[in-house]
C-alpha cells in the first residue's frame, strides 16, 4: 500500500501542523476569548450582588412601610377601644344608678309594708349605695 510507505516521510510534517493548529486554537481561546468570558462572569456576579442588594433594600422598605401602617392602624384601634371603654363605663355607671334607684324604691316599699313606716327616699338610697359598694 502506497499510503503506508509515505507515512515516515510526512509524519513530522503532519505533527508540526497539528501542533501549529492546536497551539493557535489554544492561545486564541486562552488569550482572546477567556478574558472576555471572565469579564462577563465578573459583571454577572456584580449584577447578581446588586440585585440582591436592591431586593434587600426593597424588603426593608416594605417592612418599614408595613410597620408604619400597622402602627397607624393600632393607634386608630386604641382610640376606638378607649372610646368603647368609656362608653361601657358610662353605661355601667348609668345601670348602677338605675339599679340603686330601683333598689332604694323597693327597700322603701318593703319597709313600709313590713313595718308600716315610711322611709325617706334619700335614706333608702344611701343605705342601698352603702350595701352595693361593699
Amino acid at each position: 500500500m502506497p499510503q503506508l510507505t509515505q507515512l515516515p516521510e510526512i509524519f513530522w510534517s503532519q505533527l508540526f501542523w497539528l501542533a501549529v493548529v492546536f497551539g493557535t486554537i489554544f492561545f486564541g481561546i486562552g488569550l482572546g476569548m477567556l478574558p472576555k468570558i471572565r469579564s462577563t462572569v465578573a459583571r454577572m456576579d456584580a449584577a447578581r450582588a446588586d440585585a440582591v442588594k436592591v431586593a434587600n433594600d426593597a424588603k426593608q422598605a416594605s417592612a418599614r412601610d408595613t410597620e408604619a401602617a400597622v402602627r397607624a392602624a393600632s393607634e386608630k384601634i386604641n382610640v376606638k377601644v378607649d372610646a368603647a371603654q368609656a362608653k361601657i363605663r358610662k353605661a355601667v355607671d348609668s345601670a348602677r344608678a338605675e339599679i340603686e334607684a330601683v333598689a332604694a324604691e323597693a327597700a322603701g316599699e318593703m319597709v313600709a309594708r313590713l313595718t308600716g313606716r315610711t322611709v325617706d327616699r334619700k335614706q333608702a338610697a344611701e343605705a342601698v349605695k352603702a350595701e352595693m359598694n361593699v
